[in-house]
């Protein structure tokens, strides 16, 4: 997926369009799981569209639901699990996010370094 190690790094401008598809794969995971918590906490809990919004969101971005008091059984089973997931899911986003800016970073220190530079 990647240049190897004896090819030259990317032009700039390539390099900026592997970030956007990078960024477009991690868009696409952050909806999907956003989804699937807006199905739990409506199934589950009944919750507005707009309250099982925020629970999802606010877990997806590490801070924790907003409602914890008041969950039914399978409410508090599926905001668990789903916040295992969401921690998951925020590790692999900022991998996917990273992951090209620490290659490039890498391919051109050894790219110099073997040409002597």
């Amino acid at each position: 997926m990647y240049e190897p190690r004896h090819k030259p790094p990317l032009p700039f401008h390539h390099f900026l369009l592997r970030l956007l598809l990078h960024a477009a794969l991690a868009q696409v995971l952050v909806v999907f799981s956003l989804a699937i918590g807006m199905w739990g906490y409506e199934y589950y809990e009944h919750m507005a569209w707009r309250d099982a919004f925020v629970n999802s969101a606010m877990l997806l971005g590490g801070m924790g639901p907003m409602k914890t008091d008041g969950l039914s059984d399978g409410g508090k089973v599926f905001a668990g699990l789903y916040a295992l997931y969401a921690g998951l899911v925020l590790i692999l986003v900022l991998g996917i996010m990273l992951t090209p800016i620490i290659h490039r970073a890498l391919h051109v220190f050894h790219w110099t370094e073997d040409r002597g530079g």
